[in-house]
């Protein structure tokens, strides 16, 4: 991540906290996984990049994805689309006319795509 990216999304957090920077950062990681798998540069949709952030989540943090976004205040697809359109509104993101908030909103059932870490028995997590 360039310097300039990572202070924009630092002015944004300063400017509205709901999420930390890490959430920020995990969301350009999922875009630039979810290109890659497409195998073309080109727009992505919401829903391409949940279907991509959900694959990524679940490589980088396994079980524990759930515990990790729960941390990040992100509780559904929804808050992953109020992120982008943060990034959006202050230009670090681009986005087409045919674009909104509605794309990220109950695309999937986070408990179904991110089953709860389970300790094994006699761990304590």
């Amino acid at each position: 991540m360039n310097e300039s990216l990572e202070r924009g999304i630092r002015d944004l957090v300063a400017r509205d906290p709901r999420y930390p920077f890490e959430a920020y950062r995990f969301v350009f990681e999922a875009l630039d996984h979810t290109v890659r798998e497409i195998g073309e540069r080109r727009h992505v949709t919401g829903r391409e990049l949940l279907g991509g952030l959900r694959k990524l989540a679940l490589d980088q943090f396994g079980g524990l994805a759930r515990m990790v976004f729960d941390g990040w205040n992100v509780r559904g697809t929804g808050d992953f689309g109020e992120i982008v359109f943060n990034l959006v509104g202050v230009g670090l993101m681009g986005k087409t006319d045919r674009d909104s908030k509605d794309d990220f909103r109950d695309v999937y059932d986070f408990d179904d795509a991110f089953p709860r870490y389970v300790p094994p028995p006699g761990c304590t997590p």
